[in-house]
């Protein structure tokens, strides 16, 4: 039977009689499992029956995580990892291995944007940041013929701008290439990049999915839909010994995996050698944050929508970024794509001087000032001095990040204590 989201999101890659009948996923605390027999291991290398080998590449407690947040997406396939930089650095390892370019949007996390300038390059791999991204009928002509992939967010960081992914889906799959969209802020509560075309989706999980502030979790969740046959992409057509069948004969990752040929590629290439794994204690506290997702979400959204509204009011802002108010320029894109809200995440600009603005974050009482988003508490931050402080001045400005913006993720608090936290602040930087 298939199951509803809210169904999903509490049930999904976890039958109970499985485990002992326990009705919250057990933490299986254990680097690695006895065979059951010499035949139940040579099985287990030739992949001809499945189980766990050692926790680093599959672990009971990980495998519920995986399962559930690819079943949320709509998903083929999914791999855990320990943050959300390993999901984002082993999809692009994967798909641009041995050289290549990825054609990206400037409106980017900055922990994305630095190593995609400096340390993506060192590896083969450049990037090129298209000045046409909100613009897909001219996105076309920046692909190149080494072009691997184009890589996005859904909803941006910190910006929030939304770009119409279903055009970028199509540009991509025109040239034979696949879309990667991180999914960070949305969660699959708000937005399913599968259903809009993208082949790849990429998580924080530190962030909205777990929804707590107490882990550190990423995610590669796969559509099944990309042709990864193509001749762009031979390594995954590639025969290895590494998956050899009971004769002996080496095979491919689509021989063996045709359904989740890239993230079993990540599991045995990428995590099993680089070794970035999540630990069975965090993905169970990610399971545990996934069960309240929805209802997280939509209060966040509604006190993002509010918060917007009173700071779009506020003499002392001179702008509000946030998909959900009607004046937004993605607000066609957010009535189209967003049924469920438009996120916690908002900027606004400070209308004053710099020392005005330190007084204005040194006088916030009930926000937490530092760099999480998607935390149960509501968060601010000066973006441009912190979590993009990595660009210069001409690549912030490429990024549409001036000097005074401020973050905020809203969290659950009730939503008159926060504007009123944020309102005797500006009193106070304005006194």
């Amino acid at each position: 039977m298939a199951y509803n989201f809210d169904t999903q999101r509490l049930r999904a890659g976890y039958e109970p009689s499985e485990h002992k009948y326990a009705v919250s996923p057990p933490i299986y605390a254990t680097a690695s499992y006895d065979f059951r027999d010499v035949e139940n291991s040579r099985n287990l290398f030739n992949f001809s029956e499945a189980g766990y080998l050692y926790t680093r590449i599959g672990n009971p407690t990980v495998a519920v995580l995986e399962e559930r947040v690819a079943a949320l997406d709509g998903g083929s396939g999914a791999i855990a990892l320990a943050s959300g930089m390993a999901a984002i650095t082993y999809a692009v390892f994967n798909v641009a291995e041995g050289g290549g370019r990825v054609l990206t949007s400037p409106y980017l996390y900055g922990g994305s944007s630095d190593p995609f300038r400096k340390i993506f390059p060192r590896f083969g791999i450049d990037f090129d940041f298209s000045q046409n991204i909100s613009n897909p009928k001219l996105l076309e002509a920046e692909i190149k013929p080494d072009t691997k992939a184009i890589f996005v967010e859904s909803i941006s960081n910190p910006n929030t701008t939304l770009l119409d992914i279903d055009a970028i889906a199509a540009v991509a799959h025109k040239h034979g290439i696949p879309l990667i969209v991180d999914n960070t802020v949305a969660t699959p509560y708000l937005y399913r990049p599968i259903e809009h075309g993208a082949d790849i989706v990429v998580y924080s999980a530190t962030k909205g999915l777990s929804g707590h502030g107490n882990i550190i979790a990423g995610l590669i969740v796969e559509s099944g839909k990309f042709n990864w046959k193509s001749e762009k992409f031979p390594v995954f057509s590639e025969k290895y010994y590494t998956l050899r069948d009971k004769d002996g004969v080496a095979r491919s990752y689509l021989d063996v995996f045709p359904t989740i040929p890239f993230t079993t590629k990540v599991r045995l290439d990428y995590l099993n050698y680089f070794g970035a794994a999540l630990s069975p204690f965090d993905a169970y506290l990610a399971v545990i944050g996934i069960e309240t997702l929805s209802e997280r979400l939509s209060k966040q959204s509604a006190n993002a929508l509010k918060l917007a509204e009173y700071l779009e009011a506020n003499k002392h802002v001179n702008f509000v970024r946030y998909p959900g108010l009607k004046n937004s320029p993605d607000y066609a894109l957010y009535t189209r794509d967003y049924k469920n809200g438009a996120g916690g995440l908002l900027a606004f600009g400070f209308d004053g001087s710099d020392a005005q603005k330190e007084v204005f974050l040194n006088s916030i009482k009930l926000f937490h000032f530092h760099v999480n988003i998607g935390d149960a508490r509501s968060l601010i931050v000066n973006s441009p001095q912190t979590t993009h402080g990595e660009l210069n001045a001409e690549q912030q400005a490429e990024a549409d990040i001036p000097a005074n913006l401020i973050r905020i993720s809203a969290g659950l608090e009730d939503i008159d204590d926060l504007i009123a936290d944020l309102q005797q602040a500006f009193n106070k930087a304005f006194d």
